[in-house]
């Protein structure tokens, strides 16, 4: 029975992943539309997405609750509107990079999020690491470091994407609550500055009628794959999850250049190929093996 739940934990982080790692080529489809207005589109259609599906599922009274739980007490309520507004800044500057021939900066950004979660648990919720994990943040880091020397300056957009998702992880940990509903309220908070912003600009549904339907499903392609995700992560332990997260920026690094033909420089080689390593060893240092082997060598230490 365990086994059964973690094989369908796995099928559901992969396949999330999976349509992770082809969105690049959905939105790139709408690069004639303004990023804001994509961004717009995607918070209000995200937001439509989950209500429906809570009225379905019939999670409309637990949502209302969950709402008045939160506005009730203030420190969860300044986490989720930080959560929020630090999820749609993500959103966005996805958007914007993957329209403007930066796929390879977002893929390198989620290849580095994980580590820069590992930083914010070592400074905000004092959790220690092993010497092997120290080494591979050190990896990630000295990777970071050959793209900014190689480009003349930091990688803005992989840094910002990765901080951004890694903060919005952190503040989700102080605000437990289910998926559905969370996601449902966290579009709730950001949806009148959506809604404001299409009313004063010249909003552009698209050049033809493909465009229209890409922009309103949306809130689909938002929400579904984060609907898979947390299903995922409740069946499966942290490792697993730390190789399967690997599979949606390797996509976007195939799709920027074999598909939209991004260059892909020896500088760009050796900052993944440090990052891949660290990330490689992180996953590693998770699992029993490296823990046996810690375990072991205490134990002769001791003797």
């Amino acid at each position: 029975m365990k086994q059964n739940s973690e094989q369908q934990g796995i099928f559901y982080a992969i396949l999330s992943f999976i349509i992770w790692g082809f969105l690049p080529l959905y939105w790139h489809h709408l690069d004639s539309v303004p990023a804001g207005q994509i961004l717009a589109h995607r918070v209000i259609w995200a937001f439509v997405f989950m209500i429906s599906l809570l009225l379905v599922s019939r999670k409309q009274k637990q949502f209302f609750s969950n709402v008045k739980q939160l506005f009730a007490e203030k420190r969860k309520f300044v986490a989720l509107t930080v959560a929020s507004f630090l999820v749609a800044t993500n959103w966005g500057i996805y958007i914007w990079a993957v329209n403007n021939g930066h796929i390879l900066e977002t893929s390198l950004g989620y290849y580095i999020n994980p580590l820069v979660s590992v930083l914010l648990g070592i400074i905000v919720l004092k959790e220690r690491l092993t010497v092997i994990q120290y080494l591979s943040v050190a990896l990630a880091f000295f990777g970071v470091l050959v793209i900014s020397i190689e480009s003349g300056g930091v990688p803005y957009v992989s840094l910002a994407l990765a901080g951004t998702f890694s903060i919005y992880g952190l503040t989700k940990k102080m605000i437990p609550i289910d998926a559905a509903i969370g996601l449902a309220v966290e579009s709730m908070m950001v949806l009148p500055i959506a809604l404001l912003y299409l009313l004063t600009v010249d909003v552009n549904m698209g050049a033809d009628w493909t465009q229209t339907v890409m922009l309103i499903a949306a809130g689909a392609a938002t929400a579904i794959p984060l609907l898979f995700f947390a299903k995922g992560a409740r069946l499966i332990p942290l490792s697993t999850l730390g190789f399967v997260q690997f599979v949606a920026p390797t996509m976007m690094l195939f799709i920027g250049v074999f598909v939209y033909g991004e260059t892909f420089t020896m500088a760009n080689l050796v900052s993944f190929t440090l990052i891949w390593i660290g990330l490689l060893i992180f996953s590693l240092s998770k699992t029993n093996l490296f823990a046996r082997h810690s375990t072991k060598k205490s134990k002769q230490a001791s003797a």
